[in-house]
């Protein structure tokens, strides 16, 4: 049975629900009881503007804290310009309109907050997947969790820290750092950034492949890495005395090979490390 929560603003919480479940909210924070506690389970949220951090505890609930900022002084301004408002009195709108629902221990979190950044701090028990999503405004970060993560922020950092499982990251303007304590097996990876570092930290016994291009940057890595023959760029000759470059990847393998891990970067470095 799928179980919804809501907060619509910070003096007032409120709680509805469908039916009765042991669900509370007790300074900003929303206690979301599992269908299944002690199994494993998965997260998802989206952000408009605001940031993620998720971390793992030893509880069987998921625990979703919340905050708001308050709207930055363009926005103040603008309302103060309101030629409509005058001779009124502002009255603080602190609504964030949070929304979670669980359903079979799948749970998934919004806020409808358009105009105002909304920060998040979650506690999941540690055996738990999630697809985290945000645009603007605040990081992404995650610790200790085990599962399949699959991450991308927009307009700031992703951090991933002491994970296990499986990662698929991107970030378009923000730096990308990953440590990986335990991989999953034969599952592909994928890190990707546009203007940005990649920090990637795996287990020095991991065996994959790899994919990478750093279009404007480098890449660094202590592993003992096997190259496939072939340059990462070639130029291809076409009618009219004309020419084609052609980007290509540099292929290789880590401890015999494995399932591909991709590391695609425009503008910045690549780090491929062991985890220390």
């Amino acid at each position: 049975m799928k179980r919804l929560f809501y907060i619509l603003a910070f003096a007032l919480p409120i709680i509805i629900n469908p039916k009765p479940v042991a669900a509370q909210n007790n300074n900003k924070n929303l206690v979301v009881n599992l269908t299944k506690p002690g199994q494993p389970g998965s997260l998802k949220v989206d952000l408009m503007s605001g940031s993620i951090k998720v971390s793992a505890h030893s509880g069987k609930d998921v625990i979703i804290g919340y905050s708001g900022r308050g709207d930055d002084n363009d926005r103040r301004r603008e309302r103060h310009n309101d030629a409509a408002a005058s001779g009124l009195r502002r009255i603080p709108n602190n609504s964030i309109g949070l929304e979670a629902s669980e359903d079979n221990n799948r749970v998934v979190v919004r806020t409808n907050a358009m105009n105002r950044d909304v920060d998040l701090d979650i506690k999941v028990p540690r055996d738990f997947s999630m697809k985290l999503s945000a645009m603007n405004n605040g990081k992404i970060i995650v610790e200790g969790v085990n599962g399949d993560l699959e991450i991308s922020n927009l307009n700031d950092d992703i951090k991933l820290t002491d994970v296990s499982g499986s990662v698929v990251a991107n970030t378009l303007n923000g730096d990308l750092e990953v440590s990986l304590r335990k991989i999953t097996p034969n599952v592909p990876m994928a890190f990707s950034s546009m203007n940005g570092k990649i920090d990637v930290a795996l287990p020095a016994s991991a065996k994959f492949s790899t994919k990478m291009k750093a279009d404007n940057g480098e890449i660094y890595s202590d592993f003992e890495m096997n190259f496939n023959k072939g340059g990462d760029k070639e130029m291809m000759k076409v009618g009219g005395g004309k020419s084609v470059k052609l980007d290509k990847w540099l292929y290789g393998s880590v401890n015999g090979g494995g399932p591909e891990f991709m590391f695609k970067n425009f503008n910045g470095n690549i780090y491929i490390r062991k985890v220390k």
